[in-house]
């Protein structure tokens, strides 16, 4: 028998990823689709990561999806996977990464798994987003992976 040290049991709320299945199968689906397209056919430029920091050390925001420049090193499109009410605090973390901070994203979606609705913003449009889930930037339909 071991006497091991007491530690605290593990608590989900404490750790970053608490997300339901459904959310994280459609992070898995992104990637996955995506992934063929960069690794495999080699028709999108970004390498696409899940759950990834978008700079080196603590405090940095981690999107459910990146799509990241791999010589660069630097994150083009974003993609936060919402349901219900977050879905408005999504888009805000979307719009405040693009516009306010400098990690060179160009677009960002928030995807809604229990509506199917797609919400893209795109750099300088003003805090105003469009109800698509087409790239311009990859000029593709993410929609199309789910």
């Amino acid at each position: 028998m071991y006497d091991l040290p007491y530690t605290k049991p593990f608590m989900v709320e404490e750790d970053g990823t608490n997300s339901p299945l459904d959310h994280q199968r459609v992070i898995s689906k992104l990637i996955v689709g995506l992934g063929i397209l960069f690794y495999r056919e080699k028709t999108i430029a970004f390498e696409p990561l899940p759950e990834t920091p978008l700079a080196e050390g603590p405090g940095h925001s981690v999107p459910d999806v990146s799509l990241s420049d791999p010589e660069t090193e630097e994150t083009r499109i974003i993609i936060e996977v919402s349901r219900g009410r977050g879905e408005k605090n999504d888009l805000w973390k979307v719009i405040q990464l693009i516009d306010h901070h400098q990690y060179g994203i160009l677009e960002g979606f928030v995807y809604n798994y229990r509506t199917g609705d797609w919400l893209r913003y795109r750099k300088g449009e003003g805090g105003v987003a469009t109800e698509t889930s087409f790239s311009e930037v990859l000029g593709l339909d993410l929609g199309q992976f789910l």
